[in-house]
């Protein structure tokens, strides 16, 4: 069963060293440069399932420190999966993960007191109120300090908007109130990092506008966020960077910018004479025009756009508006795939 917080999940492991392969760190340093640089780390990470079904194929990954990182892909990418391994939920077949610096899962007990993880959905006692749930997984927490227990307890009651409901028992909470309560889990205590698989499945657009907004805090606290989801305007509207994902394999990642610069954007032109204007804009190199009331799209060629406009005119079209529309996250997925986003694959 999954579980709220990464905390009550922590396979044993005999006793990390400070020398432990591949890091020759001080205590705490995260590693060389390039791990310190970063809170996650993977290379070549695998996992195929008995069967043969190969989940993840060979992931490198890396999620820089203080970034709000969008995990992208549709369901059944991986996503999940890949979560799993770097909390050590399951072992991975082949590979190497790191986490805060240090190895995955090896080092688990050691690195998931300051993890928050919200992972396929929280795992509640419905027979307990909201606030009991609370107060039974942070007495669970062997880091927790129990003197002020009810009062992190409320913080994060507030934090995601569940006040109000508090005492009513979790049996009759909506779908977005248990994402909420879980989030409330992994938020009990200060994290270096914080992992959520889908945090606004369920919630309404204002309930997800609240936790959009609550990610953002966080980051701006200094929480490195990881956050995986499968709807690119969420990815778009509050990462800084991203990785895409589709069927177990990455297909890239970055700065949610640069990756939406890879794709060329969308030309559209506004005029009465759609006929002309889409002659006159594949003469000039523009691909896959189409025409459809007073409008005119297509991808933009290489050459300098005000010539392009300049041949509209003088063939007499009358141009009432003519702009390169950016490129979103989903059209350089397109670009880079050759095939759409399938959100219910």
């Amino acid at each position: 069963m999954d579980q709220p917080s990464a905390t009550e999940r922590e396979p044993e492991e005999p006793g990390d060293s400070e020398q432990s392969r591949g890091s020759g760190a001080s205590r705490g340093s995260g590693g060389d440069a390039a791990a310190s640089a970063s809170v996650i780390d993977t290379r070549g990470l695998t996992k195929r399932y008995r069967g043969g079904q190969l989940a993840v194929d060979g992931l490198d990954l890396t999620v820089p420190v203080g970034s709000v990182f969008g995990f992208l892909g549709p369901n059944g990418s991986g996503k999940t999966t890949t979560i799993r391994m770097l909390m050590g939920l399951i072992e991975p077949t082949s590979g190497t993960a790191r986490v805060l610096g240090r190895p995955m899962p090896r080092a688990s007990r050691a690195v998931l007191p300051h993890v928050g993880a919200l992972i396929e959905g929280p795992a509640l006692y419905g027979f307990l109120s909201g606030r009991d749930n609370l107060l039974r997984y942070d007495a669970a927490d062997p880091t927790a300090d129990p003197r002020t227990r009810r009062a992190r307890v409320e913080t994060a009651l507030d934090r995601v908007g569940l006040t109000a409901a508090a005492a009513k028992k979790a049996r009759a909470y909506s779908l977005g109130m248990k994402q909420r309560l879980g989030l409330a889990a992994a938020l009990l205590q200060p994290r270096k990092l914080l992992v959520l698989d889908e945090p606004t499945n369920g919630l309404d657009p204002q309930g997800m506008r609240e936790i959009r907004s609550l990610v953002r805090e966080l980051a701006a606290d200094g929480t490195t966020v990881f956050l995986s989801s499968h709807l690119l305007d969420e990815i778009e509207q509050v990462c800084t960077h991203a990785a895409v994902m589709a069927q177990g394999r990455l297909i890239t990642q970055g700065a949610v910018a640069d990756l939406a610069a890879g794709a060329r954007g969308l030309l559209v032109v506004t005029t009465p004479d759609t006929g002309e204007a889409a002659r006159v804009l594949k003469e000039q190199g523009v691909a896959d025009v189409v025409a459809a009331e007073d409008r005119v799209t297509g991808e933009p060629p290489e050459r300098d756009l005000a010539e392009v406009n300049a041949a509209l005119v003088a063939a007499g079209v009358r141009v009432r508006g003519f702009v390169l529309e950016r490129a979103s996250l989903e059209d350089a997925f397109v670009a880079l795939t050759g095939e759409g986003f399938d959100v219910a694959g």
